[in-house]
């Protein structure tokens, strides 16, 4: 479990990381995450149908290569799996992934060293690093995003450790965001039953 102890403070937390990855995937991404088109051509208008249970594990083994990548042994890792968000576009039929997780109880320095692991070994790995750098908290945290070059699926990775202007990091950790672009359900899905 995430060792936050005010599940207001945690919750704050997650909703700021979604809010900051969801205009980034909207509008900054090398690909159009509503279409599904990884090309950014725009000459996919219809979202490819995906099982939810497909895109699931699909969201889920990128997850795992992203921890991988990070590197980091030790520490907890927090997160129950990929879960289905709706789209607008279709709610009914239309749906993305998302998949936030984190790692936590690690020091600082090997916290540092696995985002900065991660920012230098993505794109050897199949990512394009569309945004890094302090973000606009008022601890300027370290975050990165990062769009798959042959999947619809993008990622946001916020550092939080302690910062020159946020001296005493409470809880630190590296908080991951994956998301998806939009998948359409197979005709008699019942995407509520699928959270």
């Amino acid at each position: 479990m995430n060792s936050i102890k005010d599940p207001r403070q945690r919750h704050r937390r997650v909703l700021g990381a979604m809010a900051l990855t969801l205009p980034l995937l909207v509008t900054g991404c090398t690909k159009d995450v509503n279409s599904n088109d990884v090309t950014g051509s725009g000459s996919d208008p219809t979202p490819t149908t995906l099982a939810v249970d497909n895109a699931r594990t699909q969201a889920n083994h990128i997850s795992s290569q992203i921890l991988d990548i990070i590197g980091i042994k030790e520490g907890k890792v927090a997160g129950s799996g990929a879960g289905v968000s709706l789209c607008d576009t279709d709610p009914d039929h239309v749906y993305r992934m998302r998949h936030p997780w984190s790692i936590y109880q690690v020091s600082e320095d090997k916290l540092k060293q696995g985002f900065q692991r991660l920012r230098e070994n993505l794109p050897q790995h199949g990512w394009k690093i569309v945004d890094y750098g302090p973000n606009s908290s008022k601890a300027k945290l370290f975050e990165l995003t990062a769009d798959s070059k042959s999947k619809p699926y993008s990622v946001n990775v916020v550092l939080v450790v302690s910062t020159p202007t946020h001296p005493h990091e409470p809880d630190p950790k590296i908080e991951v965001n994956v998301i998806s672009g939009c998948f359409r359900a197979p005709e008699g899905t019942d995407l509520n039953k699928e959270f």
